[in-house]
């Protein structure tokens, strides 16, 4: 078997006191972390859950890691880190990844962390985890030859595996409280334990969850906080005000509208971190319903891309924050992205044609089309966004109602019910895009009542074959080829239209430090985070 390449001695020393030193973000360095205090995270709404085993609803990824820790986390560049894995290793046929487990660790509630729980939570997460389905798709079996090793055997290679075992993503649960439950129903998920840092002690709903510092917790001394309190604002102004006033200490994802960036960068106390998403790495999309009569005609959606400009959305809507993109991948997935796909030129005469052509005249009242935009309730880049998306589509006689809803209502609609036209969203590209693109084109996951996947019901036979070649291709250079190809038919298809990356940041409070040390983010840990003394 051949060791990973990360898998050196500077890798182990990470889950160390080393790692405290590595403070890259904009955060102060002190010589010495500080023991105590309380810290407050914001979040913009309520997680229905607070682990991530079966569920990856908007906001559960920033709760669940602070309990509940995964085989390995991840640096900037994604390089996999020691977690509960303090080793591993790859087969050259890329068929068995084996872990090598920390000893001593124990769950929140004394029993013993050992091969069997991972061995439970991986199967749990291919059975019940929407994108552990996919992620897992290849495994057949995990072998324990001994408490603390844990291998797992897939019948094809998963090049994307080892960077797919974060706590947010695929988070290891104890096994002696969920085995022979209904994963997803069990109570456990309202009240975690796990091996993190941090207990959980409470969950005032409607308002707060407070962690306790973990005392047991096998990285002595961390972690350096007494108390974590989350706290749900689902008023943006009153976020902002919050923020300003040192309410909060961390509000992740842009949690304010944008517009009130540039007043809140004059505070002070506050400071910007544009790092810790290169693990989400969100963007911002058109989608057709493609079952609808309207967008099954591509001179139609070719029409719409001529109208809809990304730079106006960027510049304007978005307050120049994040950046256009022609293809369905975030810039900042570097050797995936392809910044010389076909694009469509801003000409409404070309539009007004293809509408034409495609059997859309204007009729006496210069409507052509009457459509329902849905768009995503996360957020003022979306509401502003759609309203600028009616005003163009209004020039070449597309008539546009835009439609608000709660996000329950809004994903029923999309995903379950299919009763949209249209839809302004979001959409998370991850660490990999066999991860976090291939389930929006690949027609085996046009799966209706499962949200996040296929919304368009695109189907191309070409993109699937090689959305599924890449997923088991091991030469990284061949896949990276793959997925240049995959990109270009999907810009000629347009079963969406992609707009710009999600301009992402998180605003702190100075007084805390450490909280940014890798590809997570705020979705970590913050087992390192502590409050900076005077």
């Amino acid at each position: 078997m051949t060791r990973l390449s990360t898998i050196t001695r500077r890798s182990f020393l990470l889950s160390s006191a080393a790692l405290g030193a590595i403070a890259v973000t904009g955060t102060a360095v002190h010589a010495a972390p500080s023991r105590g205090g309380t810290a407050t995270l914001l979040l913009s709404a309520e997680p229905p859950v607070l682990t991530t085993i079966a569920h990856t609803a908007f906001n559960s990824v920033y709760v669940s890691p602070k309990v509940t820790e995964g085989l390995l986390t991840y640096d900037f560049d994604l390089n996999p880190q020691p977690l509960l894995a303090k080793q591993w290793s790859v087969s050259d046929d890329g068929l068995r990844y084996s872990f090598k487990l920390r000893d001593g660790v124990k769950w929140h509630d004394g029993r013993p962390f050992t091969a069997e729980d991972v061995v439970f939570s991986i199967k749990t997460l291919k059975d019940v985890h929407p994108r552990g389905r996919n992620t897992f798709l290849n495994l057949v079996d995990i072998e324990t030859p001994d408490p603390l090793t844990a291998i797992l055997v897939l019948s094809k290679p998963a090049p994307y595996l080892i960077t797919a075992l974060a706590a947010s993503e695929s988070p290891i649960v104890p096994h002696h409280l969920y085995e022979g439950t209904k994963v997803a129903e069990n109570p456990v998920n309202l009240a975690p334990v796990g091996t993190g840092p941090f207990k959980f002690k409470e969950w005032i709903r409607g308002s707060h969850i407070v962690y306790e510092r973990n005392p047991d917790y096998w990285d002595q001394p961390r972690p350096y906080l007494d108390q974590l309190i989350v706290r749900f604002i689902p008023d943006a102004a009153a976020r902002s005000i919050a923020i300003e006033t040192g309410e909060i200490d961390l509000a992740p994802s842009t949690p304010v509208p944008l517009s009130d960036l540039d007043r809140l960068k004059g505070v002070e106390s506050l400071a910007f971190e544009t790092k810790g998403y290169q693990y989400s790495n969100g963007v911002s999309r058109i989608e057709f319903n493609l079952e609808k009569p309207v967008f099954k005609d591509i001179r139609v959606r070719q029409a719409f891309a001529h109208v809809i400009d990304r730079k106006l959305i960027r510049n304007t809507i978005n307050y120049g924050y994040g950046e256009p993109i022609p293809g369905p991948i975030n810039p900042n997935l570097t050797k995936w992205f392809v910044a010389d796909l076909k694009t469509y030129p801003i000409d409404l005469a070309a539009a007004e044609k293809l509408l034409d052509e495609a059997g859309h005249p204007r009729g006496s009242d210069g409507v052509r089309l009457r459509l329902n935009l849905d768009y995503v309730p996360s957020g003022e880049p979306y509401s502003r966004g759609s309203e600028y998306i009616r005003q163009a589509l209004a020039k070449v006689g597309v008539e546009v109602t835009v439609r608000s809803q709660d996000f329950a209502t809004y994903t029923k609609r999309i995903y379950t019910d299919r009763d949209f036209d249209f839809a302004y969203e979001g959409m998370s590209n991850l660490f990999d895009p066999t991860v976090g693109v291939q389930r929006l084109y690949w027609s085996k996951n046009f799966k209706p009542g499962v949200p996040f996947s296929n919304g368009s019901a695109y189907s191309n036979p070409k993109v699937d074959a090689l959305l599924e070649v890449a997923a088991i291709e091991v030469d990284p250079q061949k896949r990276v080829e793959q997925w240049r190809e995959i990109q270009k038919i999907l810009v000629e298809d347009l079963p969406a239209l992609d707009i710009v990356s999600q301009p992402e940041l998180t605003i702190y409070n100075k007084r805390i430090s450490d909280h940014t040390l890798g590809g997570e983010g705020i979705a970590g840990s913050l087992a390192y985070a502590y409050i900076a003394t005077a």
